[in-house]
Formats: structure tokens, C-alpha cells, sequence
């Protein structure tokens, strides 16, 4: 995992990651709804210009988090958790 992150860091230039609105499911799952703004290093592609809204869902277990998925898509993070955006 932090091989992946430092790979897709180094290809952004002033990437900044903003969570918009944080969602309680449960006593163990917090989804965080958030956005990605910055630029390609090399491309200069703007991340606002290719749909940079993501959900995270978090599965915390006293006090820490024993798993943590990536959606690139809020509705697919909504449906596995069987809930409507």
C-alpha cells in the first residue's frame, strides 16, 4: 500500500485530498466522501476535470481500523453498503 501511494503521489503535482462530508453507518463503518484536487506532473491533466469525487469506507474496531476500501465511485461504496446516495 504505501509503494501504490507514493507512486500515485509522485504523479500529481500539488495534490491535495479534501473530505467533503463524513457518514456514521455503524457502530464499526465511517464512509468519508471526498475529493481530489491538483494537476498531472507531466500531463498537467487538472483531477477536477476527470471526476475526482471518491468514497472511503473505514471498518474501525475499538479504536482502530482494520480495514479501509477506496471506491472511485460514491455509488458503488453506497451499494455495497446497501444504502441510497
Amino acid at each position: 500500500m504505501a509503494e501504490f501511494t507514493r507512486d500515485f503521489l509522485a504523479a500529481w503535482s500539488h495534490i491535495r485530498l479534501v473530505a467533503d462530508e463524513y457518514l456514521e453507518v455503524d457502530d464499526e463503518r465511517v464512509v468519508v466522501l471526498l475529493h481530489y484536487s491538483g494537476s498531472g506532473t507531466t500531463s498537467g491533466l487538472d483531477l477536477s476535470e476527470v471526476g475526482s469525487a471518491h468514497a472511503n469506507i473505514f471498518h474501525i474496531r475499538a479504536g482502530k481500523v482494520t480495514r479501509y476500501v477506496v471506491y472511485w465511485e460514491y455509488g458503488r461504496a453506497f451499494a455495497d453498503l446497501g444504502m441510497s446516495e
